[in-house]
Protein backbone atom coordinates (compact mmCIF):
# COMPACT_ATOMS: atom_id res chain seq x y z
CA UNK A 1 0.00 0.00 0.00
CA UNK A 2 2.58 2.62 1.01
CA UNK A 3 4.11 2.28 -2.70
CA UNK A 4 0.98 2.44 -4.45
CA UNK A 5 1.72 6.55 -5.72
CA UNK A 6 5.41 5.51 -6.52
CA UNK A 7 3.98 2.77 -8.68
CA UNK A 8 1.52 4.37 -10.46
CA UNK A 9 1.78 8.41 -10.24
CA UNK A 10 0.41 11.21 -8.92
CA UNK A 11 -3.03 10.97 -10.46
CA UNK A 12 -5.74 8.23 -10.33
CA UNK A 13 -9.42 7.74 -11.86
CA UNK A 14 -11.89 6.45 -9.95
CA UNK A 15 -15.53 5.48 -11.39
CA UNK A 16 -18.64 4.84 -9.48
CA UNK A 17 -16.87 6.98 -6.48
CA UNK A 18 -19.69 8.57 -5.45
CA UNK A 19 -20.96 5.63 -3.17
CA UNK A 20 -19.69 1.78 -2.19
CA UNK A 21 -16.59 0.10 -3.12
CA UNK A 22 -15.27 3.05 -5.65
CA UNK A 23 -15.87 5.98 -2.42
CA UNK A 24 -13.61 3.39 -0.48
CA UNK A 25 -11.12 2.82 -2.75
CA UNK A 26 -10.90 6.90 -3.36
CA UNK A 27 -10.51 7.10 0.55
CA UNK A 28 -7.60 4.70 0.84
CA UNK A 29 -5.78 6.00 -2.36
CA UNK A 30 -6.36 9.66 -1.01
CA UNK A 31 -4.66 8.17 2.16
CA UNK A 32 -1.63 7.28 0.24
CA UNK A 33 -1.29 10.76 -1.28
CA UNK A 34 -2.51 10.32 -4.86
CA UNK A 35 -4.64 13.30 -6.38
CA UNK A 36 -8.23 11.79 -7.67
CA UNK A 37 -10.60 12.45 -10.56
CA UNK A 38 -13.98 11.15 -8.71
CA UNK A 39 -16.59 10.09 -11.66
CA UNK A 40 -20.40 9.50 -10.53
CA UNK A 41 -23.32 11.08 -11.94
CA UNK A 42 -24.86 12.43 -8.74
CA UNK A 43 -23.01 15.42 -8.52
CA UNK A 44 -24.25 16.16 -4.75
CA UNK A 45 -23.05 12.99 -3.71
CA UNK A 46 -19.74 13.38 -5.65
CA UNK A 47 -18.95 16.96 -4.01
CA UNK A 48 -19.42 15.50 -0.85
CA UNK A 49 -17.31 13.00 -1.23
CA UNK A 50 -14.30 15.19 -2.96
CA UNK A 51 -14.91 17.30 0.42
CA UNK A 52 -14.26 14.89 2.83
CA UNK A 53 -11.25 13.98 0.99
CA UNK A 54 -9.54 17.16 0.45
CA UNK A 55 -10.29 18.33 4.52
CA UNK A 56 -8.82 14.71 5.38
CA UNK A 57 -5.89 14.25 3.33
CA UNK A 58 -5.26 17.75 1.67
CA UNK A 59 -4.68 15.88 -1.68
CA UNK A 60 -6.34 17.10 -4.90
CA UNK A 61 -9.47 16.07 -6.31
CA UNK A 62 -11.75 16.50 -9.40
CA UNK A 63 -15.38 15.56 -9.25
CA UNK A 64 -16.60 14.63 -12.68
CA UNK A 65 -20.58 13.95 -12.22
CA UNK A 66 -20.80 12.13 -15.95
CA UNK A 67 -23.08 8.99 -16.88
CA UNK A 68 -21.74 6.33 -17.96
CA UNK A 69 -24.72 4.87 -19.23
CA UNK A 70 -24.96 7.85 -21.59
CA UNK A 71 -23.37 7.40 -25.13
CA UNK A 72 -20.19 9.79 -24.92
CA UNK A 73 -19.73 9.40 -21.24
CA UNK A 74 -16.90 7.73 -21.22
CA UNK A 75 -15.15 10.00 -24.17
CA UNK A 76 -15.86 13.48 -21.94
CA UNK A 77 -14.32 11.53 -19.32
CA UNK A 78 -10.75 11.10 -21.65
CA UNK A 79 -11.31 14.57 -22.85
CA UNK A 80 -11.06 16.06 -18.85
CA UNK A 81 -8.17 13.84 -18.00
CA UNK A 82 -6.11 14.22 -21.25
CA UNK A 83 -3.63 16.45 -19.13
CA UNK A 84 -3.46 14.69 -16.22
CA UNK A 85 -0.60 12.38 -15.71
CA UNK A 86 -3.21 9.66 -15.06
CA UNK A 87 -1.77 6.33 -13.89
CA UNK A 88 -4.31 4.15 -11.85
CA UNK A 89 -7.87 3.38 -13.17
CA UNK A 90 -10.47 2.05 -11.04
CA UNK A 91 -13.52 1.05 -12.98
CA UNK A 92 -15.93 0.51 -10.50
CA UNK A 93 -18.94 1.97 -12.00
CA UNK A 94 -21.43 -0.29 -12.44
CA UNK A 95 -24.95 -2.04 -10.74
CA UNK A 96 -27.48 -5.27 -11.14
CA UNK A 97 -30.68 -5.99 -12.21
CA UNK A 98 -32.11 -9.16 -10.93
CA UNK A 99 -35.25 -11.49 -11.24
CA UNK A 100 -36.64 -13.22 -14.11
CA UNK A 101 -34.88 -12.25 -17.30
CA UNK A 102 -37.54 -11.87 -19.41
CA UNK A 103 -39.48 -10.13 -17.06
CA UNK A 104 -36.77 -7.30 -17.12
CA UNK A 105 -37.28 -4.03 -19.11
CA UNK A 106 -34.78 -4.22 -21.98
CA UNK A 107 -34.04 -0.34 -21.58
CA UNK A 108 -32.59 -1.46 -18.17
CA UNK A 109 -30.68 -4.23 -18.91
CA UNK A 110 -29.44 -2.20 -21.70
CA UNK A 111 -28.13 0.46 -19.48
CA UNK A 112 -26.30 -2.07 -16.97
CA UNK A 113 -24.41 -3.28 -20.32
CA UNK A 114 -23.33 0.36 -21.10
CA UNK A 115 -22.05 0.87 -17.58
CA UNK A 116 -21.04 -2.35 -16.40
CA UNK A 117 -19.29 -3.32 -20.19
CA UNK A 118 -19.34 -0.17 -22.98
CA UNK A 119 -17.78 2.22 -20.95
CA UNK A 120 -15.08 -0.16 -19.19
CA UNK A 121 -14.53 -0.95 -22.88
CA UNK A 122 -13.76 2.42 -23.67
CA UNK A 123 -11.95 3.71 -20.78
CA UNK A 124 -9.78 0.45 -20.64
CA UNK A 125 -8.92 0.84 -24.11
CA UNK A 126 -7.75 4.11 -24.05
CA UNK A 127 -5.98 4.17 -20.62
CA UNK A 128 -4.43 1.06 -21.50
CA UNK A 129 -2.71 2.83 -24.17
CA UNK A 130 -1.89 5.78 -22.50
CA UNK A 131 0.11 3.31 -19.40
CA UNK A 132 1.81 1.13 -22.12
CA UNK A 133 2.99 4.07 -23.84
CA UNK A 134 4.46 5.58 -20.42
CA UNK A 135 5.06 1.71 -19.14
CA UNK A 136 3.38 2.41 -16.49
CA UNK A 137 -0.38 2.05 -14.60
CA UNK A 138 -2.47 0.13 -13.61
CA UNK A 139 -6.48 -1.00 -14.24
CA UNK A 140 -8.71 -2.62 -11.83
CA UNK A 141 -11.78 -3.85 -13.06
CA UNK A 142 -14.37 -5.08 -10.67
CA UNK A 143 -15.66 -8.25 -11.38
CA UNK A 144 -17.78 -10.47 -9.11
CA UNK A 145 -18.09 -14.31 -7.92
CA UNK A 146 -21.46 -14.24 -9.88
CA UNK A 147 -18.27 -14.05 -13.09
CA UNK A 148 -17.44 -17.11 -12.73
CA UNK A 149 -20.77 -19.38 -13.51
CA UNK A 150 -24.23 -18.09 -14.50
CA UNK A 151 -26.30 -16.89 -12.13
CA UNK A 152 -29.89 -17.74 -12.70
CA UNK A 153 -32.37 -14.41 -11.49
CA UNK A 154 -28.87 -12.09 -11.95
CA UNK A 155 -28.62 -13.71 -15.76
CA UNK A 156 -27.50 -10.66 -17.59
CA UNK A 157 -25.66 -8.84 -14.47
CA UNK A 158 -23.43 -12.10 -14.33
CA UNK A 159 -22.99 -12.09 -17.68
CA UNK A 160 -21.58 -8.06 -18.15
CA UNK A 161 -19.48 -9.76 -14.99
CA UNK A 162 -18.11 -12.60 -16.52
CA UNK A 163 -17.36 -9.95 -19.62
CA UNK A 164 -14.97 -8.13 -17.06
CA UNK A 165 -12.94 -10.73 -15.43
CA UNK A 166 -12.29 -12.28 -18.77
CA UNK A 167 -10.94 -8.98 -20.06
CA UNK A 168 -8.91 -8.15 -17.46
CA UNK A 169 -7.42 -12.02 -17.44
CA UNK A 170 -6.39 -11.60 -20.85
CA UNK A 171 -4.70 -8.06 -20.13
CA UNK A 172 -3.09 -9.01 -17.30
CA UNK A 173 -1.28 -11.31 -19.61
CA UNK A 174 -1.29 -9.09 -22.61
CA UNK A 175 -0.22 -5.57 -20.97
CA UNK A 176 2.17 -7.19 -18.04
CA UNK A 177 5.44 -7.26 -20.49
CA UNK A 178 4.51 -3.23 -21.08
CA UNK A 179 4.24 -2.17 -17.48
CA UNK A 180 0.68 -2.27 -17.34
CA UNK A 181 -0.89 -4.44 -14.47
CA UNK A 182 -4.44 -5.19 -14.50
CA UNK A 183 -6.20 -7.00 -11.79
CA UNK A 184 -10.23 -8.58 -11.72
CA UNK A 185 -11.60 -7.88 -8.53
CA UNK A 186 -14.27 -10.71 -7.83
CA UNK A 187 -16.20 -9.43 -4.34
CA UNK A 188 -18.82 -11.46 -2.64
CA UNK A 189 -22.07 -9.87 -1.33
CA UNK A 190 -21.48 -6.31 -0.12
CA UNK A 191 -22.92 -4.27 2.21
CA UNK A 192 -22.83 -1.17 -0.06
CA UNK A 193 -26.12 -0.09 -0.65
CA UNK A 194 -26.03 -1.87 -3.96
CA UNK A 195 -28.43 -4.69 -3.07
CA UNK A 196 -31.19 -2.31 -2.59
CA UNK A 197 -30.87 -1.22 -6.08
CA UNK A 198 -30.89 -4.39 -7.53
CA UNK A 199 -33.95 -4.82 -5.44
CA UNK A 200 -31.85 -8.45 -3.61
CA UNK A 201 -31.88 -9.31 0.28
CA UNK A 202 -28.23 -10.02 1.52
CA UNK A 203 -27.26 -11.89 4.84
CA UNK A 204 -23.95 -12.08 5.22
CA UNK A 205 -21.89 -9.42 3.75
CA UNK A 206 -18.62 -7.77 3.58
CA UNK A 207 -17.84 -4.60 4.02
CA UNK A 208 -16.73 -1.62 0.86
CA UNK A 209 -14.04 -1.30 3.15
CA UNK A 210 -12.58 -4.89 3.02
CA UNK A 211 -13.32 -4.89 -0.59
CA UNK A 212 -11.48 -1.71 -1.41
CA UNK A 213 -8.07 -3.11 1.04
CA UNK A 214 -8.20 -6.40 -0.16
CA UNK A 215 -8.33 -5.10 -3.96
CA UNK A 216 -5.32 -2.66 -3.86
CA UNK A 217 -3.19 -4.90 -1.39
CA UNK A 218 -3.75 -7.31 -4.83
CA UNK A 219 -2.76 -4.57 -7.19
CA UNK A 220 0.34 -5.21 -8.99
CA UNK A 221 0.64 -8.98 -7.06
CA UNK A 222 -2.15 -10.99 -9.17
CA UNK A 223 -4.57 -11.33 -12.02
CA UNK A 224 -7.47 -11.72 -10.14
CA UNK A 225 -8.72 -10.88 -6.71
CA UNK A 226 -11.11 -12.31 -4.12
CA UNK A 227 -11.01 -9.54 -1.41
CA UNK A 228 -12.92 -11.02 1.74
CA UNK A 229 -12.88 -14.08 3.43
CA UNK A 230 -16.45 -14.26 2.60
CA UNK A 231 -15.59 -14.13 -1.35
CA UNK A 232 -12.58 -16.98 -0.89
CA UNK A 233 -15.42 -19.08 0.97
CA UNK A 234 -18.03 -18.80 -1.59
CA UNK A 235 -16.31 -19.34 -4.59
CA UNK A 236 -13.36 -22.21 -3.62
CA UNK A 237 -16.44 -23.95 -2.12
CA UNK A 238 -18.20 -24.05 -5.24
CA UNK A 239 -15.06 -24.52 -7.83
CA UNK A 240 -14.65 -28.22 -7.26
CA UNK A 241 -18.15 -28.61 -8.86
CA UNK A 242 -19.35 -29.27 -12.35
CA UNK A 243 -20.21 -25.87 -13.75
CA UNK A 244 -23.68 -27.05 -14.39
CA UNK A 245 -23.95 -27.69 -10.70
CA UNK A 246 -22.52 -24.18 -10.03
CA UNK A 247 -25.01 -22.35 -12.26
CA UNK A 248 -28.00 -24.41 -10.33
CA UNK A 249 -26.21 -23.57 -6.86
CA UNK A 250 -25.78 -20.29 -7.44
CA UNK A 251 -29.45 -19.91 -9.18
CA UNK A 252 -30.57 -20.82 -5.61
CA UNK A 253 -28.69 -18.53 -3.63
CA UNK A 254 -30.25 -15.73 -6.17
CA UNK A 255 -33.67 -17.18 -5.70
CA UNK A 256 -33.53 -16.83 -2.27
CA UNK A 257 -32.07 -13.26 -2.37
CA UNK A 258 -34.09 -12.26 -4.95
CA UNK A 259 -37.69 -13.94 -3.64
CA UNK A 260 -37.78 -16.16 -6.65
CA UNK A 261 -39.15 -19.63 -6.10
CA UNK A 262 -35.94 -21.78 -5.18
CA UNK A 263 -34.07 -23.86 -8.11
CA UNK A 264 -33.13 -27.28 -7.36
CA UNK A 265 -29.43 -27.91 -7.65
CA UNK A 266 -29.60 -31.88 -8.71
CA UNK A 267 -27.38 -31.86 -11.69
CA UNK A 268 -30.01 -32.59 -14.91
CA UNK A 269 -31.23 -36.20 -14.99
CA UNK A 270 -30.32 -36.53 -11.17
CA UNK A 271 -33.81 -36.47 -9.15
CA UNK A 272 -33.68 -35.00 -5.69
CA UNK A 273 -35.54 -36.50 -2.75
CA UNK A 274 -38.82 -35.26 -1.72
Amino acid sequence: MTSLRSQFGEWAVVTGASSGIGRAIARRLAAEGIALVLVARGAEALDAVASELRAAHGTDVVPLAIDLSRSGGAAELLAATSTLDVGLLVAAAGFCTSGPFIDSSLERELEMLAVNCRAVLELTHAFARRFAERKRGGIVLMSSIVAFQGTPWAAHYSATKAYNQALAEALHVELGPRGVTVLASAPGPTSSGFAVRAGMRMGRTVTSDDVARGTLAALGRKATVLPGVLSKVLTWSLAPLPRAARVRIMGAVMGGMTGQRPTSVSPPGVRGRG
